[in-house]
């Protein structure tokens, strides 16, 4: 890959940062946007989907789609482009990574014609948001065991069971779930992935109190929920393929970064030298394995770049950079509270949650070890792990 912009793609950028420059400080808040960490305030929503608006009506939400839903057909590496730059400022952008980076995706990829007007434009103009309803209590690492079921009866299907760790539920409009629809069938054979409407009666959301403070993720109850058949998302026993769409775009979200973002290992160095302890011999040593890695971590998510940029369905990759950025967030989290001592905790807020929070990355998205099997059976070609619910009935599985 080409690590310089072209003269065209520096024509792109000096406008896209232009205009960031110009309508971005309308939507920044007091304070750092860790919003969705703590649980989204109704502030922080409405400059959200403000700032959504502001784009879709700028051509500028979505480059790459048609105008139809709001795009404006531009080039893969016009959206990074404009990403990158995004990323220097601190504008609300988080309650729609779920929808805009993992659903609409899929709904791109699998949906019907009527779905993709139905939902596509609202949810890049920041009308709708929605939440990922996959994990379970008994089906986290292990998605395809989950036992919420999904039932025909005539044009309806009735959903019932309990979602647990879902982001954003307490706000979202809609949600992409999937459910059991053939028990009969080994596990990853009989799943259905349909569009729920949040606000349906039967739906119970209980936020989760988190060791941070805050509750972004929750869990959810269905009881008799009734979703229309027209609401299937994919084909019927076909939803493990479904998932893993979502599953491959979330993964390259979490780790790809874009090359920009806030929390970098330059904010890093930058408050050593603040604190006068940049000329410590161990504290160097330190924030040049850092610097190292956040540049290893740039690599791969251009390696992830590229292969968007000639249209390629993300693929392990985004597990690797996922695994990487985990791993350089702790080391960068700890390294901080190590600079600032005693205020870390006594003080500054910003800190002690950075630290609480840093421990979720490595489960968010799949955890350590999901991403490591992926990435040996997949990238290095080591034999699987032992399956002994290969060929066999859901309903027959111990659990």
């Amino acid at each position: 890959m080409e690590f310089n912009d072209s003269p065209e793609e520096a024509a792109w950028r000096a406008e896209y940062r232009a205009w960031l420059e110009e309508h971005a400080p309308s939507v920044v808040g007091a304070l750092p946007e860790r919003a969705l960490e703590l649980g989204a305030s109704a502030d922080y929503l409405a400059r959200a989907k403000q700032w959504q608006a502001t784009k879709y009506d700028a051509g500028l939400a979505r480059i790459t789609w048609e105008p139809e839903f709001g795009g404006r057909n531009g080039t893969t590496m016009q959206q990074i482009i404009f990403g990158q730059e995004e990323a220097r400022f601190s504008v609300p952008t988080e309650a729609f990574i779920i929808g805009l980076g993992m659903i609409a995706p899929t709904i791109r990829a699998v949906g019907t014609d009527a779905q993709k007007q139905r939902y596509l434009t609202k949810l890049l103009r920041g009308e709708e948001i929605w939440c990922q309803l996959f994990s379970e209590p008994g089906a986290g690492s292990d998605v395809a065991s989950l036992s919420t079921t999904a039932t025909r009866d005539g044009d309806e299907w009735v959903i019932n069971g309990q979602k647990v760790w879902t982001s954003g539920a307490t706000y979202s409009d809609f949600g992409e779930i999937i459910c059991r629809t053939n028990a009969d069938a080994e596990k990853h054979k009989g799943i259905t992935a349909f569009i729920v409407d949040m606000k349906s009666p039967g739906i119970t959301i209980k936020p989760l109190k988190q060791m941070n403070g805050g509750a972004s993720f929750n869990e959810v109850f269905y009881d008799d929920v009734r979703v229309p058949h027209e609401n299937v998302l994919g084909d019927v026993n076909e939803g493990w393929k479904v998932a893993i769409t979502t599953l491959m775009n979330e993964r390259v979200a979490i780790g790809s970064g874009g090359g920009g973002g806030r929390g970098t290992i330059g904010d890093l160095i930058g408050l050593a030298r603040d604190r006068g302890r940049n000329t410590d011999a161990r504290l160097r040593q330190q924030l040049a394995d850092l610097y190292t890695r956040s540049r290893i971590q740039k690599f791969l998510s251009m390696r992830t770049l590229t292969a968007a940029s000639q249209g390629k369905i993300p693929g392990p990759e985004g597990s690797i950079g996922k695994l990487f950025g985990a791993r350089t967030l702790t080391r960068m989290v700890e390294l901080t509270i190590d600079i600032v001592g005693a205020e870390a905790v006594a003080g500054d807020i910003r800190y002690s949650q950075a630290l609480l929070a840093a421990p979720a990355a490595h489960i968010a998205g799949g955890s350590d070890e999901v991403m490591m099997n992926i990435i040996g059976e997949r990238v290095l070609g080591l034999p699987g792990e032992p399956r002994p619910d290969k060929g066999v009935a859901w309903k027959e599985v111990p659990r």
